[in-house]
């Protein structure tokens, strides 16, 4: 574990407040010291208790209270990250204005480490050119801001103005901590991720399958939209995963089915990441029903199998023929020389950049982490240090913004 964090946890007033507590579980077990600084109106949602038990440290509201300890001050000056979930639309509008009327926006004002704000409010509060106008400041004095989830509202509303799940808002976080802030760099771009591992039917109970977790993928897209773009993720085998704020997901099950997704929205793309492990093969015939074991024709002891599409090559293809001008990016999971291999496959994709992992030993698929090397059609090699897959997601598109530009 790396060394702990001094991490503040802003609340605001609002319905998600509650969602706090989890946030600061997370930062907690994650080793870090933390310190939950809200709003008086986010103690009308979640008691100061609550977050005292959570974090072992007091709870404040206002400037005049520890005065001797000047912590209107000290809070902000100590911290290593600045978390605010829920932001609610009147917080963000203090932020931006350079309030200090209470402990919360004193705290931000003195800070000088990356903070991160994640949003919560109605569709129409969210949307107001008010709050818009706010979300633009804050962006342009390097504070990222997170796009909202989609979903469940207070009340029977449903929109853009959710509050991203707290794993979620802690790993974002963390990856500005690690990597720095998040700039709306790629705004303007639409983008084509696949994610996860494709499943290919040998009976309506069985299939042929691989390990991937889909979480490589997720981590891009949800990179690339913080930054901007517009994103769909063509998904295989990603149940586990929560959907990433602000993408589009399109749900596939076999080669076959993610092949198509992707071929028919590659020609408005301006960028295409294959990260989904595709099955290489598939059973040549599916059965109808359940084949049964131990049968004197029992279809399982020799099971046929036939080659699957090469999604990758195709991609590339279709740019060729002029039906795409995508930059192209693909994924190379290896066991042995990776790096060797990883080469020979970006010569015969002719993709534009490869991210080739090393799988030796259980590593990678369904893991938290990741690393390897990214290489490029103009010969470069660089290596990707071991990190958080977001933290990884990240350094990739610090990349591909080199060929889009």
């Amino acid at each position: 574990m790396s060394n702990p964090r001094n991490v503040v946890v802003g609340v605001a007033g609002g319905i998600a407040a509650y969602k706090a507590c989890h946030l600061v579980r997370d930062f907690k077990e994650a080793g870090d010291n933390v310190r939950v600084v809200p709003t008086a109106n986010a103690l009308n949602f979640v008691g100061a208790a609550t977050f005292e038990a959570l974090s072992g440290q007091p709870v404040d509201t206002g400037v005049f209270t520890r005065v001797d300890e000047v912590q209107h001050v000290r809070i902000g000056q100590e911290a290593d990250l600045i978390v605010i979930a829920p932001a609610t639309a009147d917080l963000i509008a203090r932020i931006a204005a350079g309030r200090a009327d209470d402990l919360l926006t004193s705290t931000i004002l003195v800070s000088t480490c990356p903070v991160v704000v994640a949003p919560a409010m109605h569709t129409e509060m969210w949307l107001n050119p008010a709050t818009q106008a706010n979300v633009r400041t804050l962006r342009e004095r390097g504070v990222t801001v997170l796009e909202p989830a989609h979903g469940r509202l207070t009340g029977a509303d449903t929109g853009p103005g959710r509050l991203m799940e707290p794993a979620a808002i802690a790993a974002m976080a963390r990856t500005v901590a690690e990597h720095g802030p998040l700039p709306r760099t790629l705004e303007g771009l639409r983008v084509l991720i696949s994610a996860g591992g494709t499943q290919e039917n040998i009976d309506p109970v069985r299939y042929v399958g691989n390990r991937s977790s889909g979480r490589q993928g997720f981590a891009l897209a949800d990179i690339a939209a913080h930054r901007g773009a517009t994103v769909t993720v063509v998904a295989g085998a990603t149940d586990e995963l929560d959907t990433p704020a602000g993408a589009e997901v399109v749900r596939v099950r076999s080669t076959r089915q993610l092949q198509e997704e992707m071929t028919a929205r590659a020609g408005e793309a301006d960028v295409i990441i294959m990260a989904a492990a595709v099955s290489d093969y598939r059973p040549e015939t599916e059965a109808t029903s359940k084949l049964k074991k131990g049968e004197a024709d029992d279809a399982l002891s020799t099971l046929r199998l036939v080659e699957n599409p090469d999604v990758l090559r195709g991609l590339v293809d279709k740019r060729e023929a002029g039906e795409t001008r995508a930059v192209i990016v693909g994924f190379a999971a290896e066991t042995d020389n990776p790096l060797e291999y990883g080469k020979a496959k970006l010569a015969r994709k002719a993709a534009d950049l490869l991210m080739v992992n090393s799988v030796a030993g259980g590593r990678v698929f369904g893991e938290a982490r990741n690393s390897g090397w990214l290489v490029a059609r103009d010969g470069s090699v660089a290596e990707i240090a071991d990190g958080s897959k977001h933290v990884v997601a990240a350094e990739i598109w610090d990349a591909i913004e080199k060929w889009t530009s």
